[in-house]
């Protein structure tokens, strides 16, 4: 049998390379819905880019791509999205993610909580199933935007209230004022406060699973 050290170097860069790239590439390589899947765990806090009409008022306001965002509730039936749209429901993760913009998605997990505590939230988050989605961004339990269900659900299951209120004065309306003015049939509620996809995401205690969306954090 012939063999030469150039053959056997070639080898060895070549295996050194695919122990690399197993270390550092799994987080990245993922992309099917199913893949993806595969990572997820009761209480992680998914974002996308919506489709939706107001998706895009929402990315100029906060200067954010995240525009819409879930809890996830993984069970024996299968991985779902609890999610306030219209109305708040329970969203099979496949076509959660299918239903964003490329399909691209942030997978935030709690740190420092048990699995008791997010699936507590979860469960709170549950109890508001079938309400109404409030296009108004209100704080009443009425009826439900979807950070607002995220922020509620951790805070009154596990104790932490993620995201930081905002008045919407304070957030980048300034070309919205027309489309705002419109919604609330008169003058813009500057001083109404509300949690937004990007406060939530930018919150150190959520550590990062999976992202499409390397600009985001």
């Amino acid at each position: 049998m012939r063999w030469s050290w150039k053959g056997v170097w070639a080898g060895a860069l070549a295996m050194a390379v695919v122990v690399w790239l197993g270390a550092h590439g799994a987080q990245a390589a993922p992309r099917g819905a199913q893949d993806v899947a595969t990572m997820l765990r009761t209480g992680d806090v998914v974002f996308q880019t919506s489709g939706s009409r107001q998706s895009k008022a929402i990315q100029e306001a906060t200067h954010s791509p995240l525009s819409h965002v879930g809890l996830v509730e993984v069970t024996q039936e299968g991985t779902f999205v609890v999610e306030a749209v219209q109305p708040v429901k329970r969203t099979p993760f496949r076509q959660w993610k299918e239903r964003g913009v490329k399909g691209r998605l942030l997978v935030l997990r709690p740190e420092g909580l048990d699995d008791a505590a997010k699936a507590r939230a979860v469960a709170e988050a549950k109890r508001h199933l079938g309400k109404p989605y409030d296009a108004l961004f209100g704080w009443g339990d009425e009826a439900m935007y979807c950070s607002e269900l995220v922020r509620k659900a951790y805070a009154a299951g596990a104790g932490v209230a993620y995201g930081t209120m905002e008045r919407l004065g304070d957030l980048d309306v300034t070309g919205l004022k027309r489309e705002i003015a419109e919604r609330y049939r008169g003058p813009v509620p500057v001083d109404l406060e509300l949690v937004t996809p990007a406060s939530l995401a930018a919150d150190a205690r959520l550590a990062v699973v999976y992202s499409d969306f390397p600009e985001a954090r």
